[in-house]
């Protein structure tokens, strides 16, 4: 395909999970961090490997809400600072053209906005701001449910120059159907629209628009969306997809229960299955695609050999 297209990591808690790293709820991927660092470098390893030209750092359960107040409050900044650490270190291992992004979590848990707090958000993020800021090219603030926290983490970074992607969650619990055929239009876990979300992000400055963490099958729904939005007013934001490959849950209806399990992945979105939908999301306007929960280095090679064809390392 001729155009270019920006490959992304994929899912770094559920690399972890499956190369034997410790790993359980509720310190998910900051588990490794804290006890075997050694399988955050290899995660990220991995994916440079298979092509990435971005790799995310492993501070996304680096919140209270994952480690606990008290081990956020006494060892929150240098784990903040060893996921920087070992980002830059593969990066740098690998050459120049690969780009560290400092992930910026939704701090009171995925997929709930309804949780977050205006009033502890700006400390906690000022704590990954200043552990990450040393090692990260730019910013990437991702799983975002509401236009309030995109706004907030945009406060909190204030005069930093570096640019800042931001990347939204979207619902997918109900309704999927009606989306994809065009008889609904499909909006963040807020109930916002995706319209709205993407004339945020360019009044926020964003240098790029995303959804991640969410079905496959509504991704392109968003991008046509957030793509119309923005050209309407002249806005040439590009735009990007990282889905995850989780099982749609069974009663979209009931509220998630924070930290309460993993949740199962899908048979059917092995490389060629994910590629399949990649391919549609390019012709949809993206030009960066990735993975988020369950995918893995061997998609992300699918990936560039598809969109941007080179020899990767062994």
């Amino acid at each position: 395909m001729s155009k270019t297209v920006t490959i992304l990591d994929g899912g770094m808690g559920r690399e972890l999970l499956r190369s034997g790293a410790p790993f359980r709820q509720p310190e998910w991927s900051a588990l490794a961090l804290i006890e075997a660092p050694e399988f955050v470098k290899r995660a990220h390893d991995a994916f440079v490997a298979a092509g990435a030209d971005v790799i995310t750092t492993n501070s996304y359960a680096v919140v209270p809400f994952h480690i606990g107040d008290k081990s956020f409050n006494e060892n929150g900044l240098a784990l903040a600072r060893l996921a920087g650490e070992l980002a830059r270190a593969a990066a740098a291992k690998a050459g120049a053209h690969i780009r560290v992004a400092g992930s910026l979590p939704p701090v009171f848990g995925s997929y709930r906005p309804d949780l977050f707090d205006q009033d502890r958000a700006p400390g906690i993020l000022s704590v990954l701001v200043e552990g990450l800021s040393p090692y990260v090219d730019f910013w990437l603030a991702e799983t975002q449910g509401s236009l309030r926290e995109v706004e907030t983490i945009r406060a909190v970074l204030g005069d930093d120059i570096r640019p800042l992607w931001l990347s939204f969650t979207l619902e997918d619990g109900k309704g999927v159907d009606d989306i994809i055929s065009g008889r609904d239009v499909p909006t963040l876990r807020s109930g916002e629209s995706v319209a709205d979300a993407a004339i945020k992000a360019v009044e926020l400055g964003a240098g790029a628009l995303l959804f991640n963490c969410s079905q496959a099958e509504i991704m392109e729904a968003a991008l046509r969306a957030a793509r119309q939005a923005l050209d309407a007013r002249g806005f040439p934001t590009p735009i990007g997809v990282y889905a995850n490959a989780f099982v749609p849950k069974p009663e979209p209806d009931t509220a998630l229960v924070a930290n309460a399990g993993l949740s199962g992945l899908r048979d059917d979105l092995d490389p060629p299955g994910y590629l399949l939908f990649a391919r549609r999301w390019v012709e949809a306007g993206a030009s960066i695609v990735g993975g988020c929960c369950g995918i893995g280095p061997e998609h992300i090679a699918e990936l560039r050999q598809t969109f941007d064809p080179r020899p990767v390392t062994a």
